[in-house]
């Protein structure tokens, strides 16, 4: 399948789970084509890229493996991405490889991710957890920063500063997701 097919069968991808599911399962039949579902995902300016964000996330939830030839591509772009319906599935994505990557039981991410790819992630959350993002995007980004201050210690001191910052102002849902958060970090 070409980058030009894919992109026409974006088209008819809806917010469905059946739809994303079944384009999904396409992606895993032919594993070529995540380069170009990973480089239509990154597109900002495109409505399409967030039908490839819904799609990739499907993706990785069901086979990280797949990104892993993509993951210096994907976290090198994580900033590009704008449209709040990429930011949701994206975040969602980097909250699965960040608690892969952490898990105590032995897992293929660990030995794909890198430093680097941890440091891009961590600056991508940093951004959606402080601009003007949804909830949802919010609260996967204070999970993996959570995660993710394992490994680099300053990363828990900005994490708790921002949380307290933006508690006031924040929704119900928001300020549930930073009591449990804040509370770890205690």
């Amino acid at each position: 399948m070409t980058r030009t097919e894919l992109y026409e069968d974006l088209n008819y991808v809806d917010a469905t789970r059946k739809k994303r599911t079944e384009m999904a399962a396409l992606v895993l039949d032919n594993p070529k084509v995540m380069k170009h579902l990973v480089d239509i995902a990154m597109t900002n300016d495109d409505p399409i890229s967030s039908r490839a964000c819904w799609v990739l996330e499907f993706v990785v939830k069901q086979k990280p493996s797949y990104i892993f030839s993509h993951l210096e591509d994907f976290t090198t772009r994580l900033g590009d991405v704008k449209l709040h319906s990429s930011v949701r599935p994206i975040a969602k994505i980097c909250e699965i490889l960040v608690k892969a990557y952490f898990s105590k039981k032995p897992n293929p991410v660990q030995g794909k991710l890198n430093g680097g790819h941890l440091e891009r992630i961590a600056t991508a959350c940093f951004d959606w957890l402080i601009g003007d993002h949804k909830v949802a995007a919010q609260a996967y980004s204070m999970t993996s920063l959570l995660l993710l201050g394992r490994k680099f210690d300053w990363i828990l001191p900005e994490l708790k500063m921002v949380l307290e910052l933006n508690y006031a102002n924040g929704s119900a849902a928001y300020k549930a997701r930073a009591r449990m958060t804040l509370a770890k970090i205690k």
